[in-house]
């Protein structure tokens, strides 16, 4: 067992992927750590900072100011991901190649989110949310990592839908925390970030991170610039895995960053309301999405196939985002939100289990990793822009067409599971 306070055992600069399950204690710290980091993050996503936009620009003004913030601190993401996934697979220090970048992550994330908190200006909050996006991405780049260091194939559908699991009911944890802090916006920021940097400590403490005995040889700028690179015409299941997430992503988002925004305008409710249903609403949601993940990645493992549970996802997705459409009361909205539920939670249970099998060398596999993570993060940069656009046809507010176009969106990621080829 690894301590922060120990050198970590030495290994060659080719490092050989994990043959033996990982013990409990690793898979349930690193679940948590999950669980921190993005309940760190995505509090602000849910509501914080859109109430931050909302107190310094006006309601008139939220959905555009927003939109262009969201996109800002999401450029951070797709850069700092690869490029920092890269520099762990290369750390050669004696603290292992992912527990330096997990603390200095989670650390950046929880100043910049204080300063975020405090700043005044619509400057001074894009400034800071592009920054706690670079901490955050940081770690969550050797997270990640350590997932594919530490999970043999075996076990991957099981702590795939985990570390799912720990993302999504971060999200329940964020509507909790807007709804019992909503009167402070800097305790909104600051616990949500303090919580972050607790959760990661039994990680930081546990992880057997083994420690490089010297750093690969350089390969110059080429390979520099590869980090932002995976050839399709090389590499195609990755490739389409790449599409796929980077769809299914673009229609989660479109939705979720204007979730708050619909429930106010749509649905007629006064803020103070809309946040307590939206925290309702993301209950409902994450049960249903924590019985479906844990079932999926149980399952996925026993039948030893990813595809088929992928596509169902996203096809019962959709079906829950065109229900939104339809929704008229809060009644409606949280049934669609069941449904919603239900679709994600079978995507998480597989998804990142599908990509680790396509996944193309493991010694750069945090690298590869942030490559990956592009598609999540490209969405999370174009969403907020392109829903604003949605939203502001036809004279404003436009959610139909913003949730119609996330439902499109969704069933196109999930045809494109079909022509993979590595895994069944």
């Amino acid at each position: 067992m690894a301590t922060t306070g120990a050198a970590v055992p030495l290994v060659d600069a080719v490092v050989s992927p994990p043959t033996e399950k990982a013990p409990p204690r690793v898979v349930g710290t690193m679940a948590l750590a999950q669980l921190g980091l993005s309940l760190a993050l995505i509090t602000p996503v849910t509501a914080s900072l859109t109430l931050k936009v909302q107190s310094v620009v006006g309601e008139d003004n939220v959905v555009a100011v927003f939109g262009t913030v969201s996109s800002i601190g999401a450029v951070a993401a797709l850069v700092a991901n690869p490029v920092f996934g890269r520099i762990s697979d290369r750390t050669t220090g004696r603290f292992g190649r992912r527990r330096p970048w997990l603390l200095l992550g989670v650390v950046g994330l929880a100043v910049s989110e204080l300063v975020l908190a405090l700043v005044p200006n619509v400057i001074g909050i894009a400034i800071a949310w592009f920054a706690a996006q670079a901490f955050a991405n940081a770690a969550q780049a050797a997270l990640l990592a350590s997932v594919a260091d530490q999970i043999p194939t075996a076990q991957r559908g099981r702590v795939s839908g985990l570390i799912g699991l720990m993302q999504q009911g971060s999200k329940l944890g964020a509507a909790y925390v807007a709804q019992w802090l909503i009167g402070s916006l800097l305790l909104m920021f600051v616990v949500p970030a303090l919580i972050g940097v607790l959760f990661l400590v039994p990680f930081l403490l546990l992880l057997p991170d083994k420690q490089l005995a010297e750093r690969p040889p350089s390969e110059g700028l080429r390979a520099v610039l590869k980090t932002f690179w995976l050839s399709p015409r090389k590499h195609p299941d990755f490739a389409w895995a790449w599409g796929s997430r980077f769809l299914i992503t673009m229609s989660l988002y479109l939705f979720m960053t204007y979730r708050l925004l619909y429930i106010e305008y749509e649905l007629g409710l006064s803020v103070e309301r809309a946040v307590a249903v939206l925290a309702t609403a993301v209950t409902v949601y994450t049960i249903t999405l924590a019985l479906a993940g844990q079932a999926a990645g149980w399952l996925s493992d026993k039948v030893g196939r990813r595809k088929p549970f992928v596509i169902a996802s996203a096809l019962v997705f959709g079906l829950g985002m065109a229900m939104l459409v339809q929704a008229d009361t809060v009644t409606g909205f949280y049934v669609a939100e069941v449904v919603l539920g239900l679709g994600f939670g079978i995507y998480i249970g597989v998804d990142l289990a599908l990509v680790m099998d396509v996944l193309p060398g493991f010694n750069d596999s945090a690298k590869n990793l942030g490559v990956l993570n592009m598609a999540q993060v490209v969405p999370q940069s174009l969403a907020p822009a392109v829903g604003a656009v949605l939203v502001g046809i036809g004279g404003g507010h436009n959610y139909d067409l913003l949730l119609g176009t996330a439902a499109a969106v969704a069933v196109v990621g999930a045809a494109m599971i079909f022509p993979i080829r590595k895994v069944r």
